[in-house]
Order: C-alpha cells, then sequence, then structure tokens
C-alpha cells in the first residue's frame, strides 16, 4: 500500500508539472542579457503567460524540453530586455518639416495638465521603424514652456493609445531656465553669456511650486493646473526637471528639498559630474543627453560626452541614455549604438544594456514589472542574431510584449524590399 500512494503522489507530481508548463515557451542556448549588470552565456529561458518563468544556466540547470509545448533553439543569438527609450516625441510628431504633425508643444508656459498621453499615435510609422531596433517602450514626453506637461511610458506595438499604455502621467517635465547661453551654432564658436532674465524666471517657478504646495496641503477648491501638481509632492508622480549648467541643477535640488518632491530626476545633466556629492546625497537620477553630441565648452575634451557615463558609474549614481535633440523621434532607433560608443569609451558591456534597460526601468518607476529578464517580470523582450549595441551587428529577428510577438514589418523595410527588386 505504501509503495502504491509513492507511485500516485508520483504521478501526481509529473501531471502537475506538465499542467503548469502548458501555453509555455522555452528558449534554449542564448547568450541572455539580462539587464542587470549579468550575462548568462549558454541560457535557458522560459516563458508562461506572459511572464519570465526560468532562467538559468543550460549546463548546470536541468530541464526536460518535452514538458513545454514550443521550444525553440537559438544558439549563437542574444537575448534582451526591451530596449526604453525615456524623454521622445515619438508617437507625438512625425514629419520635421510639417508643423501639422507636431503635438508635443502647448501654447503657455504652465501646463502641468497638458498630457502627452491622448495626443500619442499608436499608428505612427516612426515607431515600426524604432521597435525593428529593439525598442519597445518610450517615455512619450512634451515639449515647449516652462512646464510642457505630462510623459507618459507607452508601448510601440498597440491599436490606439488606450491599450499601448504602460504607465499613465508619470511624471511633470519643467523646463529650468539655463543660467547661460552660447551665441554661435555650435560648440567651437561663439561666447557665453548670461541669461539676464534667470533670477525673474527662477522667481516665477518657485512661485507657482509654492502655490501648487499650498493647494495639495490645504486642497480648497478644484484648480486643474494645481491638480496635475499634487502628484509631485504624494510621490505618485515624478518631477523630470531638464538642466544642464551645475548652477542650476544645483537649484533643482535645492528647490525639490525645500518644497518635499517625493522623486526628482534632472534631464541632460551634462555638467552632472561636477555635483557628484550632492546628487548622490539627495537621491537624484539622471537622464543624460544624447551621448552623439559635441562637448557644451570648446575647452572640453572632444570625447567628454563619451566618457561621462563610465564616469557616473563609477561614481555609483543612477543614470539612463537619451536621444533627445534633432530629429530625436525618427533617430530614437540609434539609442542602443550610443550605449555601444559608452562601452568602446571604458564603460562594461552589461551596465551599458542595463542604461537602456533596467536603469530606465528604475527612473521610469517600472521596474518592477519590466527592464529585466527575471523571474515574474513580463516577457517583454527581444532575440538578435547579432550584437545589439553594434550598429554592423544588430539585427532584431523577433520581439515581443508580454510574451505576445511583435511584427517587426515597417515602412522602411517595405521600400526597401519593393525597390530592391526594381
Amino acid at each position: 500500500m505504501k509503495n502504491i500512494n509513492i507511485f500516485l503522489t508520483l504521478i501526481f507530481i509529473f501531471s502537475t508539472y506538465i499542467l503548469l508548463a502548458q501555453n509555455s515557451i522555452l528558449y534554449m542556448g542564448a547568450t541572455a542579457h539580462l539587464g542587470n549588470g549579468e550575462k548568462i552565456q549558454n541560457s535557458v529561458i522560459s516563458i508562461k503567460d506572459g511572464k519570465f518563468d526560468i532562467i538559468g544556466d543550460i549546463r548546470t540547470i536541468k530541464i526536460n524540453p518535452s514538458f513545454f509545448d514550443t521550444v525553440y533553439k537559438v544558439y549563437g543569438k542574444h537575448i534582451y530586455p526591451s530596449f526604453i527609450i525615456p524623454n521622445t516625441t515619438i508617437g507625438i510628431t512625425e514629419i520635421g518639416a510639417v508643423r501639422a504633425t507636431h503635438d508635443y508643444n502647448e501654447v503657455g508656459l504652465y501646463n502641468p495638465n497638458v498630457r502627452s498621453l491622448t495626443a500619442y499615435n499608436s499608428d505612427s510609422k516612426i515607431s515600426g521603424t524604432i521597435a525593428s531596433n529593439g525598442m519597445l517602450i518610450i517615455q512619450c514626453t512634451p515639449r515647449g514652456g516652462i512646464i510642457s506637461g505630462q510623459s507618459s511610458i507607452m508601448y510601440l506595438d498597440k491599436n490606439n493609445w488606450e491599450d499601448a499604455i504602460c504607465k499613465a502621467d508619470d511624471g511633470i517635465h519643467l523646463k529650468w531656465p539655463s543660467s547661460h547661453y552660447k551665441t554661435g551654432w555650435w560648440a567651437a564658436e561663439g561666447e557665453t553669456k548670461k541669461n539676464k532674465k534667470y533670477q525673474e524666471k527662477i522667481d516665477d517657478i518657485i512661485s507657482f511650486f509654492k502655490i501648487a504646495k499650498s493647494y495639495f496641503l490645504e486642497n480648497n477648491g478644484i484648480d486643474i493646473k494645481l491638480e496635475s501638481m499634487k502628484g509631485l509632492f504624494n510621490g505618485s508622480k515624478t518631477l523630470y526637471a531638464h538642466a544642464n549648467h551645475s548652477h542650476d541643477i544645483r537649484k533643482i535640488i535645492n528647490l525639490s528639498k525645500e518644497l518635499e518632491i517625493v522623486k526628482t530626476v534632472i534631464v541632460g545633466a551634462e555638467d552632472a559630474l561636477k555635483l557628484v556629492d550632492e546628487i548622490k546625497d539627495n537621491d537624484i537620477s539622471l537622464i543624460l543627453n544624447r551621448i552623439h553630441r559635441l562637448p557644451e565648452s570648446s575647452d572640453s575634451p572632444i570625447d567628454e560626452p563619451f566618457t561621462q557615463a563610465k564616469k557616473l558609474q563609477e561614481h555609483g549614481i543612477l543614470f539612463c541614455l537619451s536621444y533627445e535633440g534633432d530629429m530625436e523621434a525618427m533617430g530614437g532607433r540609434n539609442l542602443p549604438f550610443t550605449a555601444g560608443t559608452c562601452v568602446e569609451y571604458g564603460l562594461d558591456y552589461e551596465a551599458a544594456v542595463s542604461s537602456i534597460t533596467l536603469n530606465t526601468a528604475k527612473i521610469l518607476g517600472i521596474d518592477g514589472f519590466l527592464g529585466s529578464i527575471e523571474k515574474g517580470k513580463d516577457a517583454t523582450f527581444f532575440i538578435s542574431s547579432g550584437d545589439a549595441l553594434d550598429i554592423k551587428t544588430n539585427n532584431v529577428e523577433h520581439a515581443f510584449i508580454k510574451g505576445k510577438k511583435v511584427d517587426l514589418e515597417n515602412h522602411q523595410k517595405r521600400l526597401y524590399k519593393k525597390y530592391k527588386k526594381n
């Protein structure tokens, strides 16, 4: 009788395991870049119900492929979590020369109530080209004015803006006035001048934020603009302050401390290395300017933008990469190659992957379910036949959002196939 009970128990366990493995997918043999700084050379990764389940080294983990519905052998390929583009106008602009396609700049200086969410165009032709290079998630961000409005985090492969929502209204974007400005069109010419209206503009910003804090504390009446600011003081929204000069960054940090803004992120941060201690002491995160740019000063080393990431990493500051600037929407597909440049200038490869995956997810507040290949997180990832940070070898063959395959066909690929035949 005892042997029969043991036998029945084993059958029950075996049946349960098969049941649990139903509708599951197994990927074997790829080099997995987990996004958290780790790499598995010969990985085994399983997905169940749209989430990562088993993650391990095929040489050390015992697993029976027959227990899974589908098994893919992807030896020689690379698996990455989805790359994430922060601070971008993808989805709210289409053609740079056609003003009617620009839906990112609202009239007025203080517009915290403006939402990029409802302006997002899920049918943008740009989105398809971005996804083809491994970017499946973006932070759709408004521009213009002093307070530009609220960004939202979106998936790139959805039928409408409602379905595309990853995280709605994640933060308020403040464009901090620059204390200095340059004449001339590039770093090597012109001169640096003081902004004569700088203090006047700063006083206006401080006054607006103090009014918003009072409104949050007293909660009297309804004001649509001040209502949108509440999240900064209860922690439900992030303050994204756009600034580059050390003088401006220090003022932003002081304002955040004074008004007890829960989470502040500096966007741009070209002078961040001058304020390492203050940034660390106040738990400030950074979204860096485009790596492929000229240095701010004509006296700076030409490779200064390329080495910034490595130096910030050495100081233990949380940062991620962005692609803000000229043609940022269409050029966003090149974000991984800016991370590759950082590798060439000293940043560890897996740290570079983190700078466009898990680091970004942490800064945007979505790291609980995205940003890395870890058990229980959404299976939003892609498979490349080459190094995804190398423009010469990157070749995204398959991509998935929550385990669902993404169609990587896009307008440019269709045109290429069309004219290749002729």
